[in-house]
């Protein structure tokens, strides 16, 4: 159907065009309105009156913490992302070698110039990302991150912040190296040591469940030991968040080796699919493979789907009688000691890393934004991931 007015004839796509315009207009504005609520909520002596500080509920200890989903982020997001305003900046590291490449980007060791603390730097391409539509996976690991501050055994997040064309996560620098990388040079670790590494994983996922989260992609290039061999979990790319008990998901993501049953024939699931993977990788600690690897992907999907262990229901993983040595306070406070040490001299010392990784040149681009001509695709990817910066209340020096 179509509407007349002043003699054109509006059809619906003319509508949408006119309302697109329109929605982009009025976002534009409420998102400059943000950015000045947010300077006032900054700069408390340029609103003095009582009246004014009351309707802007300045908290100056508050940080912000963004839940839900990617849509719900970008409508309740403080500000625009061009107008995130954070205390560091790329160019406030320097930058000394690459560790580990990804999809979207790649990790370097980092130096931050003033402290001279050292952090392992996630640097994204955002054209990358927005052209995979993997926008809120991102989104999605921030949040994770911000929520394992407190865990012994979880990567830490000390700094977020973004340029037109880049993301950066200032992450925990830990450099005992991947547990595949390990396990490949040794083939198979004895029971004492794959247990600890067990427990300490077991005691990461239960925290994680605890915050209705689930996991996902638990395998060992995801697994890291630190300089004093416990273990460290990384890449919360693959979480779901908001998973409370009795809920199940459906979403089809994973590693092939790890893939739970449930997952692979895409019925829902719920937390218990990160125990499946967990078994695994005990497993794959244990006798060198997954249990049910194979180099044909479909006879391991076989395997995966009629080879199912039995595993009790409602039963505590850390109670079963394998990790009866285990005294779980002892694991969390790191009283333990690891049956492995990685062998490093300092936070410089890559050892451990892949080579394929460490000899690549750090070039300049990771600390400038590229001088792209502003096209609508650029703005996109520049306005496309509101309120991923993120600095914390005590100071701008890092942990």
């Amino acid at each position: 159907m179509a509407v007349t007015a002043t003699g054109c004839e509006l059809t619906y796509c003319r509508m949408r065009g006119i309302m697109s315009v329109l929605t982009a207009f009025i976002k534009e504005r409420k998102m400059g309105l943000n950015d000045i609520m947010h300077r006032l909520v900054s700069c408390p002596h340029m609103c003095p009156h009582n009246d004014v500080r009351g309707f802007l509920k300045i908290d100056e200890n508050q940080n912000e913490e963004l839940d839900g989903d990617f849509d719900t982020l970008c409508l309740n997001a403080p500000r625009s992302s061009l107008a995130e305003e954070t205390a560091l900046k790329p160019c406030d590291f320097d930058y000394l070698k690459i560790i580990g490449k990804g999809s979207f980007g790649k990790v370097l060791l980092a130096r931050h110039k003033e402290t001279s603390k050292y952090y392992a730097v996630k640097v994204l391409q955002k054209k990358v990302i927005l052209k995979k539509k993997e926008q809120k996976h991102i989104m999605s690991e921030r949040s994770v991150l911000l929520k394992n501050l407190k865990h012994p055994f979880l990567v830490g997040l000390h700094y977020s912040f973004q340029t037109t064309d880049k993301l950066y996560f200032v992450l925990d620098y830990v450099n005992g190296g991947e547990l595949f990388y390990h396990l490949q040079r040794e083939r198979v670790f004895l029971e004492p040591r794959a247990r600890f590494y067990a427990a300490e994983i077991a005691s990461a996922l239960g925290y994680l469940h605890s915050l209705h989260i689930v996991y996902r992609d638990l395998k060992p290039e995801n697994i890291l030991l630190d300089s004093e061999g416990h273990i460290v979990l990384t890449d919360f790319g693959l979480c779901k968040e908001g998973l409370e008990p009795n809920r199940t998901t459906t979403t089809f993501c994973g590693t092939p080796e790890y893939l739970a049953p449930e997952v692979l024939q895409k019925q829902a699931y719920d937390h218990t699919v990160d125990w499946w993977c967990l078994g695994c990788v005990l497993y794959e600690m244990l006798y060198g493979l997954p249990p049910f690897y194979s180099r044909n992907t479909a006879e391991m999907y076989s395997n995966i789907l009629n080879k199912t262990p039995i595993l009790q229901p409602n039963m505590e993983l850390k109670y079963h009688s394998f990790f009866s040595p285990i005294n779980w306070d002892d694991l969390m406070d790191k009283k333990i000691t690891p049956q492995f040490v990685p062998a490093v001299c300092g936070p410089t010392d890559l050892r451990h890393f892949d080579t394929e990784f460490t000899h690549l040149p750090v070039t300049s681009s990771v600390y400038t934004s590229d001088h792209l001509p502003v096209t609508n695709s650029v703005r996109e990817a520049a306005g496309a991931f509101p309120g991923f910066s993120y600095v914390p209340s005590s100071d701008h020096g890092g942990h």
